[in-house]
């Protein structure tokens, strides 16, 4: 019987009918000249155009090659053509006619991995260089060099197998096959199986099995009853709580910090996922470079299972500057400093100002500004409480009303589980508007709290999972002796269709509403609702829409209601689109009455980096004001939720 051995905050808006155009300083955005080619380059990636080509291969060799995939399904045939090495690199040349033939070995190998991969055992991968099999070819080959050396290959995938006998043995033997995705009759891809095998001893470490290791693992195809039997045998060893923590690479940060913070306690149950967690969770402050968690080959003495975190600290002190420039709003100007480590436990200080309307103005009272200093200290009064503080002027002109403001704020935030979080704190804002109702001075008491549920897979590029938010923020207008409360909330989702998650179905909700205060201008403008925007409704100004008084002047709502609507789709293992619909109502009432619903669609271009997709949003108005805005263009790193 025949058998075979299977051996994962830049923002610039362009709105109106003007244009905007935002440079980073400090996130060197790169443009690179070749002759007369180039290309532009953003954090070192090209976004378009070709880079200088550098030749230092030795001997180069050029080839041009033929791959026949008949047989083979769509689906199948894509897979193959993707997997290609001599495919991908055809415009590259190789180094020496040996190079060639190791690169050809070594794509076989790889479309050969492809077959098994879709099931297909029985397939039959054959590669010709110059005319000759490379099976056949002497240890040292030659070939002609007058013109690109043809290389041809051909792929007969054969018949889809299915699995047959599934067995698993050892620690894994009470455990259901058809839970990892191992039915009789099934598919019999490898990665299937391979996947089977990881899972089963993820989910036997999971019982708090810190040793268990696949032993065994046998895989056999029969190419007369197409089926693939498989046995998989588990040695899970005792349950086992964790030892003694130790840290490892820490010069300026406080180790018992990290070994608190980490949450990571002698004696708790061990858990996989609590690793990632906390190694996840120490990254996110910021400060390391690096940070790996590493478990001990066996167990101690007592039963226990030491662990050992190291950390490579990073720079803790960082500046930036940057520049921005718009026909609507002129030249304007950023700059930013802080400080990871500030008192050896972690602690953020970041100061940051920005200057705009720098281009036709008659005085300083014509500058748009913000300034701002915010502390963060990670672990206050317990290992998952964050305190943080700051305070911040700002000045901001709006399709609606003109503000200037300061706010100051103290909250601390506390991680219920590894997805829940609850906020407290108190803020105290001074405001003075001219809007609508005039020009009046507001000096408002808040009690900000909030909670989130955040189940997403990915915080700037989610595929699954939801976050909710709810905030309420009851208030005290003392200048106005009026007391006044908002409440918001949001939830956003996430659904991938097709293999890879190709396509994203995403949907964002969100509500608020304001009580209390008979009238509306006993509210601060910066209070009230509006909607339009990046954040809302794309298409229109920043908080545009607005309910209107009998002068046609926005008021600012006590209640809106908003939903965005996404189809993420990507082309490429780099380019996306994302055509958008965008709906929003903002109502003088208590509640959202949808009295007046604006809706914005467009289609956006995404680029996928390492660390976030780059996002470039184009939208119009569908029923746009008189006079009011016309399109906008939206950039930023990250989904736009």
């Amino acid at each position: 019987m025949p058998s075979n051995p299977i051996s994962p905050n830049m923002s610039l808006a362009f709105r109106r009918t003007g244009t905007a155009l935002g440079l980073g300083l400090s996130l060197a955005f790169t443009p690179v000249l070749a002759g007369e080619a180039y290309a532009f380059k953003i954090f070192g990636i090209t976004i378009f155009g070709e880079d200088e080509a550098v030749n230092d291969v030795i001997d180069p060799v050029r080839y041009s090659i033929t791959l026949d995939t008949d047989g083979a399904d769509k689906d199948l045939a894509a897979a193959l053509e993707r997997t290609s090495l001599l495919l991908r690199g055809e415009d590259a040349p190789v180094s020496g006619d040996l190079g060639l033939v190791i690169k050809a070995r070594d794509d076989r190998d790889r479309l050969i991995a492809t077959l098994y991969e879709n099931s297909r055992y029985g397939g039959v991968v054959s590669v010709t260089i110059d005319g000759r099999d490379i099976d056949a070819l002497p240890p040292i080959p030659a070939f002609a060099r007058n013109g690109p050396i043809l290389v041809v290959v051909r792929v007969d995938p054969g018949p889809a197998f299915s699995l047959g006998n599934v067995t698993l043995q050892g620690d894994a033997a009470g455990l259901d096959p058809s839970v990892y995705d191992l039915v009789p009759g099934g598919p019999a891809g490898s990665l299937i199986i391979l996947k089977a095998g990881e899972k089963i001893v993820e989910d036997l470490k999971g019982e708090g099995r810190p040793l268990a290791v696949l032993a065994r693992r046998d895989v056999v195809a029969d190419h007369e009853t197409q089926t693939v039997d498989v046995v998989l045998a588990v040695e899970a060893g005792p349950v086992a709580p964790l030892g003694e923590v130790t840290v490892k690479g820490a010069r300026k940060v406080d180790p018992e910090f990290i070994a608190r913070y980490s949450r990571l306690r002698q004696g708790q149950a061990y858990s996989p996922e609590q690793l990632k967690k906390a190694a996840e969770r120490l990254r996110a402050l910021g400060t390391f470079s690096s940070v790996t968690i590493n478990e001990a080959d066996g167990l101690a003495a007592d039963g226990s299972l030491p662990l050992g975190i190291v950390v490579a600290e990073g720079k803790h002190r960082y500046f930036g500057v940057g520049a921005s420039f718009s026909s609507i709003d002129g030249l304007g100007v950023e700059g930013y400093w802080g400080h990871r480590n500030l008192f050896g436990q972690a602690e953020s200080l970041r100061l940051e100002g920005k200057v705009g309307g720098l281009g036709d103005w008659s005085g300083v009272e014509d500058l748009d500004y913000s300034a701002g200093i915010t502390f963060i200290k990670p672990g206050a009064f317990f290992p998952s409480a964050t305190l943080e503080a700051g305070i911040k002027g700002t000045t901001l002109t709006t399709e609606s009303y003109d503000a200037a403001s300061v706010l100051g704020k103290v909250a601390l935030a506390y991680e219920i589980t590894d997805y829940d979080k609850v906020t407290a704190g108190v803020s105290l804002g001074y405001d003075d508007i001219d809007d609508a109702f005039g020009n009046n001075t507001y000096l408002t008491f808040g009690l900000p709290l909030g909670y989130s549920r955040d189940t997403r897979d990915n915080k700037l590029n989610p595929t699954e999972g939801f976050n909710a938010t709810l905030s309420a923020i009851p208030s005290y207008e003392i200048l106005g002796e009026t007391f006044f409360s908002s409440f918001e909330g949001s939830l956003s989702g996430y659904y991938s269709l097709g293999v890879e998650d190709r396509v994203v179905l995403a949907a964002k909700l969100s509500a608020g509403m304001l009580v209390g205060a008979g009238d509306l201008e006993a509210i601060p403008a910066t209070r009230r609702f509006f909607a339009g925007g990046g954040g809302s409704v794309r298409g229109y100004a920043y908080q545009e829409i607005s309910p209107l008084d009998a002068s046609g002047d926005a008021t600012g709502g006590r209640a809106y209601a908003l939903g965005s609507f996404e189809a993420r789709v990507n082309v490429t293992e780099t380019i996306g689109i994302v055509p958008f619909l965008d709906i929003g109502s903002v109502t003088a009432a208590n509640y959202p009455d949808f009295s007046d619903i604006r809706m914005g669609a467009g289609i956006g271009l995404r680029y996928l980096t390492p660390f976030g997709p780059l996002r470039l949003d184009v939208a119009m108005p569908l029923d746009p004001y008189d006079g009011g805005s016309k399109y906008g263009i939206y950039a930023g790193i990250g989904q736009s939720f």
